[in-house]
């Protein structure tokens, strides 16, 4: 990670930083409240050598004599033959081992002074204590170094700074205990951020997007939580950001690779829930609302979704096609200004990829593509199954719907994987479902003429199913079905029905599949 990469992951995940910063000073107030004070007293001694004469040699022996006994006289102070003196002379109801925890002793380099420091909650019984083990040890260190011939001991020790009860407490200390909180918090709270920025590997933005393909992202499309009771956002709500989303995504698509622009389009995605079928739908309903002639096929044959979105019938249509139950002007049906025409799914079979890799759609996408400007696909996801990387190989190439929040980079990258697989040419990813603070800059721009009405759900359905008799202000071509050929689709339901009875409504006779109900996309 970068500088920038640590300041972007901060200025996310700030909250928890924040939060984890305060527990810890929290902590460090409690800890100092909590605490028992605690009083520090010091005594000092210097340790001297006798000498018999006073002349230069004497005196430099002397004191390198004592500067090498000093660090033994150290480490004595806190010994039990130190210390049991001293419990006995103060009446402490304590052994040497517990006093020795509360006695610290040291010695200047170069010196021979020692200092005696000892910590007590009364300030007075510490004070006494540094005097006492001051004494205790010169007492022992003049029994220790008396020679045997019970002549006087050579060596010398001397308080000369003796020790008085403190006013303030040692301890706690407040400002140190709130700084190395408030220092531990900074610092586990960034720890804690980078941590889970680095384990976290959903995909969120373009550039989580980019740390797994090299594909470019031709549109972001905002979140939007009333998405799934307005699916058709361009026809319902034309001036929302969502559906100036999918003209951008229009306009971006019609200047991908311009010496060959793809006429047939799959759109997919990883995983359900990522919002395939509405960005194919809307992306339909603006290609045509542009003027070009647009086909919209439903081949997710497991889970269709486009007729219940746009309020068509959805029984007969791309299996019946498949079958040779019907041509493809019988089952074609013509979808608001007369440039959209949708072809539903048909009946769910029991061998969606076979169906879908066979000859008859190869000759059925070549003829829509003879007919048509664009040719839309709607497919199922490419890790579930296996239909949509199937169909990328026969058609000029295919869109990646990525759901933001909604898949990880691993899954994203085997996606990507299976359509290279089979020599599938990506047409580019669209990243749907982005949260306005993450990059979608025009969501903070509002050029619409007029507000949205709110409108409900019930009306959001009846106005979407009327598009067609609202909006089919000019005669179809004569390519595309009549009333009366509407009239052959709803006999051929009937005697379709008949004829390949068993499996109810939008199911393949002979046929056993799990129960799905279609779903968005």
């Amino acid at each position: 990670m970068e500088l920038h990469d640590y300041l972007v992951t901060l200025r996310k995940r700030w909250v928890s930083v924040a939060l984890i910063t305060a527990l810890a000073l929290c902590g460090a107030v409690a800890a100092t409240l909590l605490a028992t004070p605690a009083y520090e007293a010091r005594s000092q001694v210097f340790v001297s050598v006798r000498t018999a004469g006073g002349s230069t040699s004497d005196l430099v022996q002397g004191s390198s004599f004592t500067q090498k006994q000093v660090k033994s006289y150290t480490d004595l102070v806190t010994s039990p033959r130190v210390l049991v003196p001293v419990i006995r002379h103060l009446d402490l109801a304590t052994t040497p081992d517990e006093l020795a925890e509360s006695v610290t002793s040291s010695s200047p380099l170069d010196t021979v002074l020692i200092n005696i420091t000892t910590t007590h909650q009364d300030p007075q019984v510490a004070s006494d204590l540094a005097n006492a083990i001051a004494d205790s040890l010169a007492a022992q260190v003049t029994e220790l170094e008396q020679p045997s011939d019970s002549a006087v001991s050579p060596v010398e020790i001397n308080t000369v700074r003796t020790a008085t009860p403190p006013t303030e407490p040692s301890s706690p200390n407040a400002v140190l205990n709130i700084a190395l909180g408030l220092v531990v918090g900074l610092a586990a709270g960034l720890g804690l951020a980078v941590l889970r920025e680095v384990l976290d590997t959903k995909v969120r933005t373009e550039s989580d997007v980019h740390h797994v393909t090299d594909t470019s992202v031709i549109a972001t499309i905002g979140y939007d939580v009333n998405a799934p009771d307005e699916p058709l956002i361009v026809q319902t709500s034309p001036q929302s950001h969502r559906a100036e989303s999918f003209r951008r995504l229009r306009t971006n698509l019609q200047f991908l690779d311009i010496a060959d622009r793809p006429q047939t389009i799959v759109v997919t995605s990883s995983l359900p829930g990522e919002g395939k079928s509405t960005t194919t739908v809307n992306l339909a309903i603006s290609l045509a609302d542009a003027g070009s002639r647009v086909v919209l096929v439903d081949a997710d044959l497991r889970r269709p979704s486009v007729a219940e979105y746009m309020g068509l019938e959805g029984e007969v249509g791309l299996t019946t096609v498949l079958i040779g139950r019907a041509t493809v002007e019988d089952v074609v049906q013509p979808w608001g200004n007369g440039n959209l025409h949708v072809l539903a799914s048909g009946q769910i079979p029991p061998n969606p990829s076979e169906l879908l890799g066979s000859r008859s759609m190869a000759n059925l996408l070549d003829q829509l593509a003879s007919e048509y400007d664009v040719v839309l696909i709607d497919t199922p996801p490419l890790l579930p199954v296996t239909d949509a990387a199937i169909l990328a190989k026969l058609t000029g190439g295919a869109l990646v719907v990525v759901g933001s929040e909604k898949l990880h980079r691993q899954q994203l990258a085997e996606a990507m994987g299976s359509l290279e697989t089979v020599g599938a040419r990506v047409l580019g990813v669209v990243l749907n479902r982005l949260a306005r603070t993450q990059g979608d800059t025009y969501a903070y721009y509002d050029y619409s003429s007029t507000p949205t009405e709110p409108v409900s759900r019930k009306q959001k359905r009846s106005r979407a199913a009327s598009v067609p008799q609202q909006r089919s202000g000019r005669a179809p071509a004569r390519r595309f079905p009549s009333r009366a050929q509407g009239d052959v689709a709803a006999q051929m339901i009937q005697s379709t029905n008949g004829e390949l009875a068993g499996a109810g409504s939008h199911r393949w006779p002979g046929g056993r599949l799990s129960d799905h109900e279609p779903t968005q996309g």
